[in-house]
């Protein structure tokens, strides 16, 4: 039976966000790979055996593909949702090795050295025909499923409406045109916050804190998640927000077209800001711990596999791990791929994120 623990799923009409994204190396220990279901369908007492999925609040698949996967493996398979990826992470953390979960969904560039750190998972790379450079990003400890780049999305209706140029640049949100009009996820709390504070020191260097508090004086709105963000403040979001400048993805048009209303319109009216993109991946991880970690592989093998890979476009507006995967139209003439988004090694976030987050949290938040 598939059961979905208080998940708000990224379809629904003009949701995007995703997910999100890095660099390592492949495998330890593998099963069967992705195409076949293995079973690992009961305890050692004789039960059935239930997956629970930590997820983040957006994560979202078609509900068959779910109960196919259940009918041939066996395995009930339960999404638990744990608001942004931030959060999951902590809460996996602060459960390392006795967690309340079995496999982790949403983990992604920006905090896997976290997680890899805190010895959150039992390694485990599904052997599956992934992108050599997703795998590498998965430091041999974790699948990649998807990836994308965070970006600034733009209202396009309102600045038309107002005879406004919409902005080009990083450098153009500290400009009093686009005064009072971004809204942004916190860093701390957010995992597309926290790839934006990271475009900004990629881009800035040691001059990002003046980066930082230039957006401040110009008004940035900050909010915990995506969800907030574009959802409930952005002037496009569906909400009552009055902000036509919001961090999002390179992929979110797309779901403007696909969830919009019949006629459907030409093109989304909304677009996307190219520059100071980040690149994430995202990744799904056997938790250390976990009482049916064979089960568990057996869900991360299932979430590479063809079926799940080609949901996952017009499910959670992401790009596939599958290179191989088919990509439905309206994602291959809307989602963008910025050409050169920015990026930093695992590394190098490891060793100084903690220290980054409170220095904005000082700039901005104080």
């Amino acid at each position: 039976m598939f059961v979905l623990s208080s998940i708000r799923p990224r379809s629904r009409a003009v949701v995007i966000g995703v997910l999100a994204l890095g660099l390592g190396l492949a495998a330890c220990g593998s099963s069967t790979g992705s195409d076949t279901a293995t079973t690992a369908s009961m305890t050692p007492d004789g039960e059935p055996v239930t997956v629970r999925v930590l997820t983040h609040d957006s994560f979202a698949l078609t509900e068959s593909l779910v109960t196919d996967f259940e009918r041939t493996s066996g395995i009930t398979v339960e999404f638990i949702a744990a608001g942004d990826a931030g959060e999951v992470v902590n809460r996996a953390v602060l459960a390392s090795g006795n967690p309340d979960g079995d496999v982790l969904f949403g983990v992604d560039t920006t905090l896997l050295s976290r997680a890899i750190d805190a010895e959150v998972f039992d390694p485990y790379v599904a052997d599956a025909p992934l992108d050599p450079d997703l795998i590498a990003a998965g430091e041999g400890v974790v699948t990649p499923i998807d990836d994308g780049d965070v970006c600034i999305n733009i209202d396009d209706r309102w600045f038309a409406d107002r005879d406004i140029s919409v902005p080009t640049t990083l450098d153009d949100l500290t400009d009093p045109t686009y005064a009072d009009l971004l809204v942004v996820a916190n860093p701390a709390t957010s995992s597309p916050g926290l790839a934006f504070l990271l475009a900004t020191v990629a881009r800035y260097g040691d001059d990002w804190p003046q980066y930082w508090q230039a957006l401040r004086d110009n008004g940035v709105q900050v909010v915990n998640g995506w969800s907030e963000a574009y959802l409930g403040e952005f002037t496009a979001g569906g909400g009552d927000g009055d902000r036509p400048l919001v961090l999002s993805y390179a992929t979110s048009p797309p779901a403007e077209i696909v969830y919009a209303s019949d006629p459907k319109p030409e093109q989304p009216s909304t677009s996307v800001m190219l520059d100071g993109c980040f690149r994430q991946v995202e990744f799904a991880g056997v938790l250390r711990g976990s009482p049916q970690p064979q089960a568990a592989r057996d869900v991360v093998d299932w979430l590479v596999s063809p079926e799940v890979q080609a949901d996952i476009p017009l499910s959670m507006f992401v790009f596939p791990a599958r290179r191989d995967t088919p990509l439905p139209d309206v994602f291959e003439r809307f989602a963008l791929r910025p050409a050169t988004p920015l990026t930093m090694d695992a590394q190098t976030i490891a060793d100084n994120r903690e220290a980054w987050v409170e220095q904005w949290t000082q700039i901005v938040l104080r």
